[in-house]
């Protein structure tokens, strides 16, 4: 409203000084100074402003302005509220993002723990299975040593009764022979 105010005031007194330039110029009189094109321009703007005053149409370009004007900070106002919001998202990703990256810190941290007491667990295993076999081993060498020890007895049984047999087969004769026969029969009839 107060532009048009300004510029018809502005319009009003260019047509003042155009007239008192006109005015002073004796050479030229009214009907001449109306057969001029930019007084006939002068004259429709200077309706056309007053037109548009007395229909209110900088009261309405006003509203209009007002209303735009309203719009826009109303979308400033969504604009700001939707940073804020977006602003508050974004910290909470970042605050889910550090709580991410300290679970995945844990998670490896318990990843190793446990490697670690499964390679403890395993090397212990390890370890019984080990003992467990030279368990099984020394078991084995000392059944083939007794094995070998019993063959050796049997052997050196076998050696001896032999020896006997020869040394006897050399020492006794027939005689004694009957005798030694004759005597163990009687003393198996007097045990039966």
């Amino acid at each position: 409203m107060r532009a048009f105010r300004l510029a018809f005031s502005a319009l009003a007194l260019g047509l003042f000084v155009f007239f008192l330039v006109i005015h002073r110029n004796d050479s030229m009189n009214v009907l001449e100074l109306l057969q001029e094109y930019e007084v006939w321009v002068a004259i429709g703007l200077l309706v056309l402003i007053c037109a548009f005053l007395y229909l209110r149409v900088p009261g309405l370009v006003t509203k209009q302005l007002d209303a735009r004007a309203g719009a826009i900070a109303k979308e400033l106002e969504e604009a700001k509220r939707l940073r804020e919001e977006a602003q508050a998202v974004l910290a909470g990703y970042a605050q889910k993002a550090a709580q991410a990256e300290m679970e995945a810190a844990r998670i490896v941290a318990d990843a190793k723990d446990e490697a670690e007491r499964f390679a403890k667990e395993t090397r212990a295993q390890l370890r019984q299975q080990i003992e467990r076999r030279a368990q099984i081993a020394k078991d084995k060498i000392e059944q083939a040593e007794h094995a070998a020890l019993e063959e050796i007895r049997v052997l050196a049984a076998d050696k001896a009764v032999a020896a006997a047999e020869k040394l006897i087969a050399e020492r006794l004769d027939e005689k004694r022979s009957d005798a030694l026969v004759q005597q163990s029969i009687k003393d198996f009839y007097k045990a039966s």
